[in-house]
């Protein structure tokens, strides 16, 4: 394709084989290798539930307060990590909170207590707080709008195979060798990635094709636009879902339908891997929807609103059923989610902008997160008081459709905000350094 073929948001310097258009490239697939490393780090101690409790003697309820710690620290810290990639050089803050989740990871698994167990994810969610606010900033400040739902849909896919590898390999790997090699090994193994994030973390001012906002909105501003709270509950909802299959799903498998460890690495990697998959296509649909005409409003909220529905109408058939249907129902799942969370975030970038991405994300993200912790102790208090998954499953269907309701009435059209009391500036830049 020739560059007078380009949409207009594409610079000269980022047009197909330029060196712009490569550093795009290693810099998009090493946030897709950090994503799924970060979701495999936060999963991980799912995988090891079963075996983890019988260890420690653990109840439900316990069980579930260990789940959710994660997201304790996890969401607040990111109102925190997002004032700080605004602020300061994020391709540092994400370096720094690698490091420090990976060093969680590694030592968790030569931990014997309960509470220092506790303890160490709460720092693994301090350190996996900067993820999110930096791949916004990242994508909303060196990628054109026109590319962002194929690259927020790779990092969707990187989210997805994380899980889908834990369960996989994961699973298979604790059957045969113990859960505590395999979060040290993973762990201190994973830091490796940061040797070639220094060679190509992006640099220098990069590139915004829209007119932006000279200078940065505050949090109070951002809080007041009612699509943010359309996207903060947005986030909630769809999160609940996820976090519920990532925290409880191998649980569900081995105990409730009686699957092998070894199945359950099969069939919660199959669930994942068929999440990735349609992330990814329907990023390159969403890209070449927008291509032919169509306004971000139609594409996002149209895959949106699509997945949501069909996660929650396929959550809850997955519990009805029979085991061999609950696994094509589980797989549906899987296919729903992979729909909207290719569009989650180029709606927010859209809205936000290059100057406020990071601050909203992180607010967003503080908000939304909070699914995580209620999903995982929610769901041990149902198993404690009534020994089935039926409500559990029957509630993170419910918030699908809140979420369906919130990007509809609340978000509505996705274009970007003009932020009151601030003059915009022209920040077409003809060249772009990322290396």
């Amino acid at each position: 394709m020739c560059s007078g073929s380009l949409p207009s948001d594409v610079p000269p310097s980022v047009t197909p084989g330029s060196k712009g258009w490569i550093a795009q490239r290693y810099i998009l697939a090493l946030l897709a290798v950090s994503v799924f490393i970060n979701y495999i780090d936060r999963g991980n101690l799912s995988i090891a539930a079963p075996l983890l409790k019988d260890e420690l003697g653990m109840t439900g309820s316990q069980l579930g307060v260990l789940l959710s710690a994660f997201f304790w620290t996890y969401g607040f810290a990111q109102i925190v990590s997002g004032w700080l990639v605004d602020r300061f050089n994020v391709s540092w803050i994400m370096a720094i909170g690698f490091f420090l989740w990976t060093v969680a990871t590694g030592v968790t698994g030569l931990l014997h207590g309960f509470t220092s167990l506790l303890v160490v994810r709460l720092i693994l969610g301090v350190g996996e707080s900067v993820a999110y606010p930096s791949y916004s900033k990242i994508l909303a400040k060196y990628f054109p709008a026109s590319r962002r739902a194929s690259a927020n849909s790779m990092i969707a896919s990187g989210q997805a195979c994380g899980p889908a590898f834990g369960m996989l390999l994961g699973g298979i790997l604790m059957s045969r060798f113990g859960w505590r090699s395999f979060f040290v090994v993973l762990g201190f193994v994973s830091a490796l990635w940061l040797l070639p994030w220094f060679r190509w973390m992006p640099r220098g001012p990069g590139l915004a094709p829209e007119k932006a906002i000279g200078a940065q909105p505050t949090s109070w501003e951002i809080l007041k636009q009612r699509s943010a709270w359309g996207s903060f509950l947005g986030l909630f909802s769809s999160a609940y879902s996820l976090y519920f299959l990532v925290a409880w799903l191998p649980y569900y498998l081995v105990r409730e339908r009686h699957f092998s460890m070894d199945s359950m690495a099969k069939i919660g990697g199959a669930v994942f891997l068929t999440q990735a998959g349609c992330a990814i296509a329907c990023g390159r649909i969403g890209d070449l929807w927008l291509a032919a005409g169509a306004s971000r409003t139609r594409v996002h909220l149209t895959l949106m609103i699509s997945g949501m529905l069909a996660t929650g109408t396929f959550l809850i058939a997955s519990d009805v059923g029979s085991p061999g249907l609950s696994v094509i129902m589980l797989m549906l799942v899987g296919a729903g989610n992979g729909f909207h969370l290719a569009s989650m975030w180029p709606i927010t970038q859209t809205l936000a902008g290059p100057h406020a991405s990071g601050r909203w994300t992180g607010l967003q993200c503080a908000f939304g997160n909070t699914s995580g912790a209620i999903s995982s102790a929610l769901t041990g208090l149902i198993l404690d008081r009534t020994g089935h998954f039926f409500w559990a499953f029957a509630g993170a269907a419910g918030f699908c459709a809140v979420g369906i309701l919130s990007w509809i009435f609340l978000v509505g059209k996705i274009e970007p905000i003009i932020w009151k009391g601030r003059d915009p500036v022209d920040l077409v830049t003809t060249g772009v350094e990322l290396v």
